[in-house]
């Protein structure tokens, strides 16, 4: 049995393509602490993450550079040559789904959406 789950932040903003043949997919890399400690200090691994299709589109529309996100998928290994002859290998996260952890308060917090509101008026009778 091959399934990962996982729960993290996005290290960068996602990155969106398509393949030669027009299937969209995206990139990003989740950052994810173990649940143990090593000295007293959880280590943090940085596992790259692949989605397809219409997920992939909305994982670059939505997700951002620290969002917080979990992912369900599996572990896939590939290899390509370089032009230089060498092989190189690849491992990386397959999501069958991605689910969005961050709520839009939180990273509104981070950016200045509401510096502009106006103040509440205090003679409201409720």
């Amino acid at each position: 049995m091959n399934k990962v789950f996982l729960i993290g932040n996005l290290t960068r903003d996602p990155e969106l393509s398509t393949t030669s043949s027009g299937v969209k997919f995206c990139r990003f890399t989740l950052a994810v602490s173990r649940s143990y400690a090593k000295d007293g200090k959880r280590e943090t691994d940085f596992l790259p993450v692949v989605v397809w299709r219409a997920q992939a589109d909305n994982c670059a529309r939505y997700l951002k550079k620290g969002s917080k996100a979990a992912v369900s998928g599996s572990v896939q290994t590939r290899s390509y040559d370089t032009p230089d002859g060498s092989r190189r290998y690849v491992t990386e996260i397959a999501a069958d789904e991605v689910q969005f952890l961050s709520t839009r308060s939180e990273e509104a917090r981070d950016g200045a959406e509401f510096d502009d509101l106006t103040p509440i008026d205090d003679d409201l009778p409720f």
